[in-house]
Formats: structure tokens, C-alpha cells, sequence
């Protein structure tokens, strides 16, 4: 019987195949537009979430005053046992590598210019390998360990302000942790760019053990745990925070700020963006339903005198709302898995966004559940609005719905 009723409104949804079409049609492409937003949305929040994770690994640990505090000398809240709480974290089959950092600022200087810089003190070896691609070397080679004299790598900003070059010999200036001013003679080994003017023009990497000899200091500031998989990061936030309670263990998400609030923007966007092409789409079908169900009053009230129910007429109609839905979120399903192949096959990349000099991909990530709740969501929808404008026809007298003109 239900079979029966399908084919009924399949059959009426094709008497007026224009209308049904341009139904149809509008319903795709509503379909496809929320799938592709959404798929966009979701690529940059894993692109995001990814960047965020390899910039300061899974987890960061620090002293609870290092996260809370402003430092009234350099390190004053650091690690000082790095080497020893490093080889404990690395005996754990989960953890694939611990990085520890020192952030530092103070003075560079090529002798008859000085700049303000931000510096950041890396194991070379592990840093550049753990991390993969995240910067852009301009010129020259990464830091490497072994080093017979200090070397840095300088942001590409920075380099044109000083006008230095791979091979130059520069000044660094900074306070100590006891709080006087020391100066060291460095080589610039590279230098590079992540892609942020802002950041380009103060940043240098230098690695541990110069940055230790210029702030004299055996302390870090902080550890970055990278774990094998993104998924392990919650159970080993509370693994890692029982075995240290001296220590305050964060995830990458409660560093990643630009993360939130791009994935805060995206989903009020995209949001309202879906909300928009749903309701056009609903009033598209139920604009149609409603020409279709004054057309066939008369109709409906012939077969209303031949004894069918009420609730078996709104049915019928139900399903015709269900047919054109359906259809349409199954086609703009199609039409959103043909826009994500072709993303991969032809790349497309999106201009650079504000305060950024690099732009990006354009991917679509095709997720399975956001495909069958928007589906779904569409066919539910047109299946309501057809109920709702067929409501007062199916229930009118059926004398008056035979006198319909």
C-alpha cells in the first residue's frame, strides 16, 4: 500500500514536469550550496586544527604561572628540569616527540641599525623535522645542531630591515634571567617566512643552546608533546596532567585562539548561510505544492466522495513534497561530490586572507554525516511544507471542494 502511494505522487509530480523541474532544480542547488559551504568550513577547520596542533604540539606544558602571568624577567616561570620530565613523557609509546621552546625577546642589531625582535629558542633537529612544512625558507638552510659558532634564522621582514643576508654576522641583545643585558655575535643561517608580515618583520628561531647562553639559563618555557594521532590528545591531557600536578598541561585547542574565533565566525556565516537557502527552498516547494493542490481541488474532492480519508489524500501529498525534495537533495548531493573531485583534480587557491601574505587551497572536505542530515533535513522539510499548505484542502467539505473552480 505504501508502494502504491509513492507511485501516485511520482506520477503526479510528473504532470506538470516544468514546475516539477524548476522545483527540483532549486532544491539541488540549495542542497549543493549548504553542502559545499559546509564542506569548506570543515576543510579549514581541520586545515586549522592541524597547523594549530603542529605550531605548539597536542599538548604544552608549562609551570600554571606561565600561562596565567606576565614574566618580570625571562623565565622566571620556565621549566627547569626539561631534560629529565622530556625523557619521562618519551617513554610513553604515544608520544612521538617532545619540543621544548624559550621565548624570549630583545634587541638585533647589524651595528648601525637595531630592531626590536621576538625570538624563539628550538632544538633544530627535532623542531623543522616534527613540525613539516610551516614556513617558507627564502634564502639560505633551516638550523641545524652541531654548529661551531651561534646561529639564527630570520624572519624575511626582519632580514630587509637589517639588510642581512644567509652568512651575515649580526647582534643579539637581550636581559637575562638575573636581569642584566647580555650580548651575543650570531651568523645568519636562513631565512624564511610563515606567511604573516607582522610576524616576518620581529621573528627569529635560534636554537636552544645559544638562546640558554644568551639569557644564562638552563630553563625552557615550555614542552610541546606531539602524539601519534589527534584523536589522543583529551585522554592524554588527563594522563599527563595526574603523573605532573606541579605542572599545568593545555591542549593545542586552549592555544589555538585564531582557531576559535575563525571556527566561531565560520559557523554563524555558514549557519545563517544554510538557514537562508532552506528556507528559499521551502518556499519554493511549497509555492509549487500550493499551485499544484488548487489545481486538482476538484480532484481531491472526487476522490474525497469515492471514500478516500483525509489522512491518506495528505499523505499522498506529503510524499509528492517528499519526491521533489528528494530528488533535488540527492542531485545537489551529486552535484557537491562533483565539486569536491574537481577541487582535487584542478586546484583552486583562495587569495590571501587580512594579515597574511600567502593564500591557500580551496578544498571541500566530503563528510558522510553532514551529506544525510542535510539530505534529510531537506526532504523533512519539503515533506512538512506540503502537509501544511495541503492541510485545508484535504479537510474541506468535499461539496465544496467539487464546486471549486
Amino acid at each position: 500500500m505504501n508502494f502504491m502511494w509513492l507511485k501516485f505522487a511520482v506520477q503526479n509530480t510528473l504532470r506538470n514536469r516544468r514546475r516539477s523541474m524548476v522545483t527540483v532544480s532549486i532544491a539541488a542547488l540549495g542542497t549543493a550550496g549548504i553542502l559545499l559551504a559546509g564542506g569548506f568550513a570543515l576543510y579549514t577547520y581541520e586545515s586549522l586544527a592541524e597547523a594549530a596542533a603542529r605550531d605548539t604540539g597536542h599538548l604544552v606544558l608549562g609551570q600554571p604561572a606561565q600561562f596565567t602571568q606576565d614574566e618580570e624577567t625571562p623565565l622566571q616561570h620556565g621549566i627547569d628540569n626539561a631534560t629529565a620530565l622530556r625523557q619521562q613523557l618519551l617513554a610513553d609509546p604515544n608520544v612521538r616527540s617532545v619540543l621544548p621552546k624559550i621565548e624570549f625577546s630583545g634587541l638585533i642589531s647589524n651595528g648601525d641599525k637595531s630592531v626590536v625582535m621576538v625570538g624563539l629558542g628550538v632544538e633544530p633537529d627535532s623542531e623543522f623535522a616534527i613540525k613539516g612544512p610551516f614556513m617558507t625558507v627564502k634564502a639560505g638552510q633551516v638550523l641545524a645542531s652541531g654548529s661551531t659558532e651561534p646561529e639564527v634564522m630570520l624572519g624575511d621582514v626582519l632580514a630587509r630591515n637589517l639588510k642581512a643576508q644567509p652568512g651575515s654576522s649580526l647582534t643579539l641583545l637581550a636581559s637575562t634571567t638575573e636581569g642584566a643585558l647580555n650580548a651575543m655575535d650570531v651568523r645568519v643561517k636562513g631565512i624564511f617566512s610563515i606567511g604573516i608580515p607582522e610576524i616576518d618583520k620581529r621573528l627569529i628561531y635560534a636554537d636552544i643552546a645559544t638562546t640558554q647562553r644568551l639569557l644564562n639559563t638552563q630553563k625552557v618555557s615550555t614542552l610541546g608533546v606531539y602524539l601519534n594521532r589527534m584523536a589522543q590528545t583529551q585522554p592524554m591531557q588527563a594522563q599527563v596532567a595526574q603523573a605532573h600536578p606541579e605542572l599545568t598541561v593545555q591542549t593545542w585547542e586552549d592555544q589555538a585562539l585564531f582557531y576559535k574565533a575563525v571556527r566561531n565566525l565560520y559557523n554563524r556565516i555558514f549557519g545563517a548561510l544554510g538557514m537562508i537557502i532552506a528556507v528559499i527552498v521551502v518556499f519554493v516547494v511549497t509555492n509549487a505544492m500550493s499551485m499544484a493542490i488548487i489545481e486538482r481541488t476538484r480532484e481531491i474532492g472526487t476522490l474525497r466522495a469515492l471514500g478516500t480519508l483525509p489522512g491518506q489524500m495528505l499523505r499522498t501529498l506529503s510524499l509528492e513534497g517528499m519526491v521533489l525534495g528528494g530528488v533535488g537533495a540527492l542531485v545537489g548531493a551529486l552535484i557537491a561530490l562533483a565539486g569536491s573531485a574537481f577541487l582535487l583534480v584542478v586546484p583552486i587557491d583562495m587569495p590571501p586572507p587580512p594579515g597574511r601574505s600567502v593564500g591557500y587551497p580551496l578544498n571541500v572536505t566530503v563528510d558522510p554525516m553532514m551529506f544525510l542530515v542535510t539530505i534529510l533535513t531537506m526532504v523533512l522539510l519539503t515533506m512538512a511544507a506540503s502537509a501544511w499548505v495541503a492541510r485545508k484542502t484535504v479537510n474541506m467539505a468535499v461539496v465544496d471542494a467539487l464546486a471549486h473552480t
